[in-house]
């Protein structure tokens, strides 16, 4: 078997919760501001500049969707939602969508272009290597953050906000951005996944990135999305080229991308030095680690065959496979019922669910419609870990404040599984 659930798994999920509604921890949301509000939160120094590109980041914006021929498809879809979307950054609208959603908390990624809200000077979701002055990026990280960590006291209980940090300029900014996060009620980080010419995440140099996310309690996360572009569709300012199939091809292998840390960090026994670090790896499906850990076991089993490779296991006290079940979660929201089906090989502790709201592709808002295609036939024990259990644990989260809150807007376990 590819991967294998925690020795624990079975007796911790052998009985459902008594409550009559399902307690839903969202592991993909998304929260950001309109790139003009970043401004207020902006290191005064740097507002000039950021007044200075504004208009080419909005309008960079605009031509990526229209490039990818989904601005008239988004904005058709948008119309009917316009005032629930406005959720990404305004708590009382985003209270009422999740109630309305029965989603009783959520893990809050920053969010992309399509909303034109993403943060300024390449920090975000995207934020990558290539391309970018360090100390702009790092003020509009910074930015971001400070704004994440006000929309998440405002419902504390509700929230759960991750810090993106950068770990490639200054290894002593980003311990000192994971310790400030913390204080500031923020509950993980995010790391970009794309390191360009930087040293790949098997590198000592990182370190004290794991030691401090460990300590500290704050789980890393890598986000689907950002790939080489310019491989798949060639420059977009100098207009991209159109040839059938780049499409398709970022789609299969976006997965790829987002998945590559933990190559690196497996073999380089980063789970090995730190055995309490929690990883998750959001929105790339569930099906990829099935053949993924199977290759990577079948390379350590027959390492001691392979001399001429060198000493690349001695290192390891475990399989790939078993540091993946301990330390690694999958947050799933755009999986549907045939990667559901492959739950048990996966491991069924890993997966947490998510609404990926407000993007088109994810579950919302037609969540109660696509739970209940996605979990049709499957047992409500296994469900209920899959739409909050695994999260909770996780995440550390206040199980007794989110159930009563679940009591009042989860769905029924009568909808959802059998």
């Amino acid at each position: 078997m590819a991967c294998r659930s925690r020795p624990d798994s079975d007796t911790r999920s052998a009985s459902v919760s008594s409550m009559e509604r399902y307690c839903i921890i969202s592991a993909d949301s998304h929260a950001a501001l309109p790139s003009a509000d970043y401004r207020a939160y902006l290191d005064p120094e740097y507002r000039e500049e950021f007044d200075r590109r504004l208009p080419q980041q909005i309008e960079m914006a605009k031509a990526l969707e229209k490039f990818l021929t989904v601005d008239e498809v988004n904005a058709a879809w948008r119309a009917p939602i316009q005032e629930e979307i406005r959720g990404c950054w305004d708590s009382d609208i985003r209270l009422r969508v999740m109630d309305a959603d029965g989603v009783a908390a959520e893990v809050l990624f920053p969010d992309e272009a399509t909303e034109q809200n993403t943060p300024p000077f390449g920090a975000g979701i995207g934020s990558t290597t290539r391309g970018v002055d360090p100390e702009l990026q790092w003020a509009g990280t910074r930015a971001h953050n400070r704004w994440m960590g006000e929309f998440c006291q405002e419902a504390p209980e509700r929230r759960i906000g991750l810090a993106c940090v950068l770990p490639f300029w200054d290894m002593n900014q980003a311990l000192d951005e994971i310790r400030w996060a913390r204080e500031n009620g923020l509950k993980g980080i995010l790391l970009p996944h794309l390191w360009g010419e930087e040293p790949p995440y098997h590198h000592p140099r990182y370190d004290p990135l794991w030691a401090a996310a460990q300590d500290l309690a704050m789980p890393v996360h890598f986000h689907a999305g950002p790939s080489p572009w310019n491989e798949y569709f060639g420059s977009l300012e100098e207009g991209g080229w159109d040839i059938q199939g780049s499409a398709g091809a970022l789609i299969s292998e976006v997965g790829i991308w987002v998945a590559r840390p933990l190559t690196f960090m497996i073999w380089g026994g980063v789970f090995e030095r730190f055995p309490k670090l929690r990883v998750a790896i959001t929105e790339a499906g569930l099906a990829w680690p099935i053949p993924y850990l199977a290759g990577m076991d079948a390379r350590y089993e027959y390492a001691a065959e392979d001399m001429r490779l060198g000493d690349f296991h001695s290192h390891l006290t475990m399989k790939p496979s078993e540091y993946f079940a301990r330390n690694v979660r999958l947050g799933s929201s755009v999986a549907r019922a045939p990667e559901v089906a492959l739950r048990h090989a996966v491991g069924l502790d890993v997966i947490m669910w998510g609404t990926d709201y407000p993007h088109p592709e994810g579950a919302w808002p037609q969540t109660l419609e696509v739970m209940i295609d996605t979990f049709a036939g499957v047992p409500r024990v296994e469900v209920e870990a899959m739409l909050g259990g695994n999260a909770a644990e996780f995440y550390d989260v206040d199980r007794a404040r989110l159930s009563q809150i679940a009591e009042r807007i989860g769905p029924e376990k009568t909808l959802i599984g059998t």
